[in-house]
């Protein structure tokens, strides 16, 4: 499960080139050791069904994949139908689980790929295993259930246990798992959820029906509320590094650098302005660098007056609106700043980069939209220990070295 073709950075301007000086860095070995200590915590009974969607948070499923499954992952979950098939097209050999429900007339994708399915109605259960039956094959589902969060899933009543007993007759559908999501409101909602969804698996396994795997916990309920880590748990966010818990403790490590270089530097007067409408002028005279990124790229548009970034070791402001593919920034307060000079935009805390946290706070929002916005411009560089070994660009062209 390793990644097999070549890539060059630099040299002659063919498919292996990367193209841009914008740029995001994942360190795999990062990666690896945050499915270590998930996989400590939680101990060698319970699986880890690693969310991968939104490209991996961002950090680009495909290029991640590999590392996450090495390291103590049993399962990749997804959003959508085409990010299982991206998968299931790299790796055929990974169980892949769709969380979202999707459309009946793509069902067959579902079946041809081998993915398996988040079923919450009858109707659509009635569907698959039709189309299941006429392959000649089963499907293997994931039953939603609602015990409040109200977004997709069987509701709590006796009527959806009555259907789920229906499904599980099914000759096309193999139930693989159940599954609901707390609110995480507080502690007694998040009990009352856990009382309801335990209180519905054992009037289904009542009357028969086999449950292999059920989870509750995403990755902030899997460090905070252990008593809810059940048969497996959803680790997201933690996957990266990011940290939204707040009772439990881990040990995990950012592994995402979104970092690029000065292209432009003007020198500008007093009173001179930047951007569109002159929403920044100069107090004092100062040079302007010019960065190759902008909101096209996934950065928040509305940090504007806030954003900061890192040359040098100092911080410095993103001046003047922010545009679609480009930003400058004052360099006032580094006058030694040259051309080609590494800018970070986003960094792990260290040196006097802005972590992922901190950017976040400032943008009003919290850090999966940080990263999940990070759109596919960007190359993405994979490291361990310091060195390149493989690279994703948006011409679709993944390599190791």
């Amino acid at each position: 499960m390793k990644f097999l073709c070549v890539v060059h950075i630099m040299g002659t301007m063919d498919e292996n080139t990367i193209y841009r000086e914008t740029v995001i860095e994942v360190k795999l070995d990062r990666i690896a050791y945050n499915v270590e200590q998930i996989r400590a915590m939680v101990g060698k009974d319970v699986k880890i069904a690693a969310v991968v969607k939104a490209n991996g948070y961002g950090h680009g499923a495909v290029g991640i994949a590999p590392t996450i499954m090495e390291h103590g992952g049993d399962l990749l979950c997804v959003a959508t139908l085409s990010e299982a098939i991206e998968l299931k097209r790299a790796y055929p050999q990974y169980p892949v689980l769709i969380m979202g429900l999707t459309a009946d007339e793509y069902l067959p994708y579902v079946l041809q790929y081998g993915i398996l399915q988040t079923v919450d109605s009858l109707r659509q259960a009635k569907v698959l295993n039709e189309l299941a039956e006429q392959a000649g094959t089963t499907a293997g589902i994931h039953i939603k259930y609602d015990t409040g969060f109200h977004r997709i899933g069987f509701p709590d009543r006796e009527e959806s246990l009555r259907e789920i007993e229906e499904i599980s007759k099914m000759a096309g559908l193999r139930i693989e798992g159940i599954f609901s999501h707390l609110v995480l409101l507080d502690d007694e909602s998040n009990l009352k959820q856990y009382r309801a969804f335990t209180d519905a698996i054992e009037k289904l396994r009542a009357r028969g029906i086999e449950l292999p795997c059920c989870h509750l916990a995403d990755s902030i309920a899997s460090v905070d509320y252990p008593e809810y880590r059940m048969d497996m748990i959803r680790a997201g966010a933690i996957i990266y590094g990011l940290k939204g818990f707040h009772k439990g403790t881990l040990d995990i490590r950012q592994a995402l650098t979104f970092k690029t270089r000065i292209n432009h530097i003007t020198e500008i007067r007093a009173g001179e302005g930047v951007s569109y409408d002159f929403m920044w002028r100069a107090e004092k005279d100062t040079r302007i660098g010019t960065l190759p990124f902008g909101y096209a790229d996934g950065f928040p548009r509305n940090l504007r007056g806030k954003a900061l970034v890192t040359i040098r070791g100092k911080r410095v402001p993103i001046v003047g609106v922010l545009c679609m593919d480009q930003c400058m920034v004052d360099l006032g307060e580094v006058p030694e700043a040259e051309l080609g000079d590494e800018v970070i935009i986003y960094g792990d805390g260290k040196e006097g980069t802005l972590d992922i946290q901190e950017v976040s706070q400032l943008a009003e929002t919290n850090k999966n939209d940080i990263v999940s916005r990070l759109t596919a411009r960007p190359p993405r560089i994979y490291t361990e220990d310091g060195k390149i070994v493989a690279v994703k660009t948006m011409l679709g062209e993944t390599g190791r070295y």
